[in-house]
């Protein structure tokens, strides 16, 4: 390519120096260093048929016109110059031969500029060609980096500098290459203008620990103390790295978190900051926090740090792991069931870190699980005693949480053994505690008399329920020959259940029947057998002791030294009756039913006017007695 590029330039300047037209050649600029020297390369050319005896030239500096009084750079006819070029300038080229070549010594700073060329052939025939070359005089190599250097990706720099002086001809050298390659000289290059360079090269691969390294060339001359050096920071294109990101963060319930990722790209990244694929955050930066204030358990999961630029992307992920205590637990499950079924509860609940979970009734530990978020609880055959209320209990570290709920266990109806009749006074009372679930209907049956009596009969029936508990109390009234039989009927849905209850202290039944009539009979043959006495003493201290006085006191016999048979156990019979009806609760005297009436007299009950002298004289015996 340079040997075609040298050949079209030659055949220009054989052309050009063959004739035809006014006109020049020569290199739109050049370069060279300062201290140095520069050879600009000129060809012209003129009308054929002008035949002059002798061609001279002008070399102007800065204007191509006369009447502008440019310096002059060089004249060939009285080799007058401008004070700046004296010693500085002369001709190289032949202009017989239309060969205008100018070197220009010792240069400096002040030389850089435009020249132009102007032939003289005598007479009027001058010319000033519009074709200059402008002179750029430099102090530093030129380093050539391709516009675009990707890590892992060959590259070549050159370092190229003017070789334009005959007299003096540059050597290069690396500066900061070690660890990159070893360079490649090329030598002496021909540009396409007509001017010449000294090329130097160096392959090597970039990483990205090279970007920004700064990588000189030197170009010296021999035999002089004349140097030069220029510097290029490389900038090498490579994909984001991050390099720096929170490790899994722990934060409790309502703290302040702040997740920070930071990474290495050329150019720099786009960071964003995502979570289930919703952009939270993001920045053209080297690195980027997300700050996150009041944390939540909502706020719990795992965060995505993304950096992506032209050359490519990388991510990172993060744990937020928010610590909290139990929710309040949920029940899932059976809450109803029928004797005998398998009942299956779920007790369900969220926290960080998992937690202890409890299930239990009455302080009874029924099951439990460590470090799980559910427990489940299984009851095969649920009886009665499964019935009521539990507790699931969740808890660790920061918290406790429960919940109540209830289980409902449904079954026929049982009658407890503590049901009974009892007799007090002229009443008999018959208990009747029945166990169900629902609640069960209660009736009593006196098949001797063939009435039954049930619960909605409050005149007869007093009922209370309690938990699972059913009472029943029949209150019977009047004169019985002998203890009654009472049969106590439950049903509910699931069944039903008889029991004839028994009676309790029968021997209690011999003082009801007495009656008040009884009492004051007894009560009176008291008082008469206290009168006998004491009159009988009486009439023997009379006798025995003739000098009696009313001072003395007589033996006395008082009625309190008396027990009539059976009374002790009859007020015994009615406290106990009395304690029963506190322990089940009741309030008031319970309805009561006249025995002494048939099932057709039911409802002819005697009134309080009904009462006779008898019944109070028998209420003043039970005073005396007591």
């Amino acid at each position: 390519m340079i040997f075609l590029t040298a050949l079209s330039l030659f055949w220009i300047m054989i052309s050009a120096s063959r004739g035809g037209q006014w006109g020049a050649w020569m290199p739109s600029s050049i370069s060279a260093f300062e201290g140095t020297c520069v050879s600009i390369p000129c060809r012209f050319s003129f009308p054929d048929e002008l035949r002059p005896a002798v061609v001279h030239g002008v070399w102007y500096f800065n204007s191509p016109y006369p009447k502008n009084y440019p310096p002059v750079v060089f004249k060939s006819r009285t080799q007058v110059v401008h004070e700046s070029f004296q010693g500085r300038s002369r001709l190289l080229g032949d202009l017989g031969l239309r060969n205008c070549t100018l070197l220009l010594s010792n240069l400096s700073p002040e030389l850089g500029g435009k020249y132009y060329f102007r032939g003289d052939l005598g007479g009027y025939n001058q010319y000033t060609f519009s074709e200059h070359s402008v002179l750029d005089i430099i102090n530093t190599p030129n380093i050539v980096v391709p516009p675009e250097v990707m890590a892992g990706t060959e590259v070549e720099v050159s370092c190229m500098v003017p070789d334009n002086c005959p007299e003096l001809h540059p050597e290069l050298s690396w500066l900061g290459h070690e660890g990159l390659g070893e360079p490649t000289v090329l030598g002496r290059l021909r540009e396409e203008e007509g001017t010449w360079v000294q090329v130097s090269l160096l392959h090597f691969v970039p990483t990205r620990e090279t970007n920004g390294h700064r990588l000189g060339c030197q170009a010296s001359f021999p035999n002089t103390t004349l140097q030069f050096e220029g510097y290029a920071s490389l900038d090498i294109k490579y994909p984001p790295v991050i390099v720096e990101i929170n490790s899994t963060v722990e934060a409790i319930e309502g703290s302040h978190v702040s997740l920070f990722c930071g990474a290495d790209s050329n150019p720099p990244p786009l960071l964003t900051w995502m979570r289930d694929g919703t952009v939270l955050r993001e920045a053209v930066a080297e690195s980027l926090s997300l700050e996150v204030d009041e944390v939540t358990p909502a706020e719990d999961g795992v965060y995505l740090c993304l950096a992506e630029n032209t050359y490519g992307q990388d991510n990172r992920t993060v744990e937020l792991s928010v610590m909290y205590a139990p929710w309040k637990p949920t029940v899932n499950g059976t809450v109803v069931a029928v004797e005998g079924e398998t009942v299956s509860i779920l007790c369900s609940t969220q926290s960080n870190p998992d937690p202890i979970l409890t299930i239990f009734k009455e302080k009874q530990i029924l099951a439990t699980v460590i470090y799980e978020s559910e427990l489940q609880l299984e009851l095969p055959a649920v009886t009665p005693e499964d019935d009521g209320e539990y507790w699931c209990v969740a808890e660790n570290q920061y918290g406790q949480r429960a919940t109540a709920f209830n289980l409902s266990v449904e079954f026929a109806p049982v009658i407890l053994l503590e049901s009974h009749c009892a007799a007090a006074r002229d009443t008999v009372q018959c208990l009747c505690v029945v166990k169900a679930n629902p609640e069960p209907s209660v009736a009593f049956e006196l098949p001797l008399r063939n009435v039954t009596v049930n619960e909605t009969e409050r005149e007869f029936v007093y009922s209370e329920r309690s938990g699972l508990l059913l009472t029943s109390i029949l209150t019977l009234r009047g004169q019985a020959q002998a203890p009654p039989r009472v049969i106590c009927t439950s049903h509910n849905l699931y069944g039903t259940k008889s029991l004839e209850l028994p009676f309790q202290g029968a021997h209690r039944l011999m003082w009801a029947k007495i009656g008040p009539v009884g009492a004051v009979v007894a009560f009176a043959i008291l008082i008469a057998i206290v009168c006998y006495i004491t009159q009988t003493r009486r009439k023997k201290n009379v006798t025995e002791s003739p000098s009696f006085s009313g001072g003395d006191n007589p033996p006395v016999v008082f009625s309190s030294d008396f027990r009539i048979s059976g009374a002790p156990e009859k007020y015994e019979s009615e406290r106990r009756l009395g304690s029963e009806r506190r322990l089940l609760g009741l309030r008031g005297e319970p309805p009561e039913l006249d025995l002494s009436y048939s099932h057709s007299d039911l409802g002819k009950r005697p009134t309080k006017d009904s009462y006779t002298l008898t019944e109070e004289l028998a209420e003043y015996a039970e005073i005396r007695v007591k």
